[in-house]
């Protein structure tokens, strides 16, 4: 994919398997669901992956076209057990935007 502002090229250089190790797992929430209805999808993805990573990630996984990719580190959140504190490791989450007529809901939901 070419970038037209700075003439340079955004390929990955990974093979599939490393791709695949970047997509920890899809995240279904409510808020997730109601998504999908836009054909927006929602991923864990590694702390350190790039956008590009993450749209060859997903194009190599399940055989989709990605428009848009969305990322956001997600805040560790203190959680409490009795006296003892701790927290909740810190995350990455994409929200992936797929084109018009590909979709993921066969995968996630088999029996829909």
């Amino acid at each position: 994919m070419a970038n037209s502002r700075y003439g340079k090229t955004t390929k990955v250089r990974k093979t599939t398997a490393e791709l695949a190790d970047i997509v920890i797992r899809p995240i279904v929430t409510e808020k997730a669901t109601y998504m999908m209805e836009d054909n927006k999808y929602v991923f864990e993805v590694v702390k350190t992956s790039t956008k590009p990573e993450i749209r060859a990630a997903i194009e190599s996984l399940f055989d989709v076209k990605v428009v848009k990719v969305n990322t956001m580190n997600q805040p560790r959140k203190q959680r409490r057990v009795g006296q003892n504190v701790g927290y909740k490791p810190q995350y990455k989450k994409a929200i992936v935007t797929l084109a018009e007529g590909d979709s993921l809901q066969s995968t996630f939901f088999p029996d829909l």
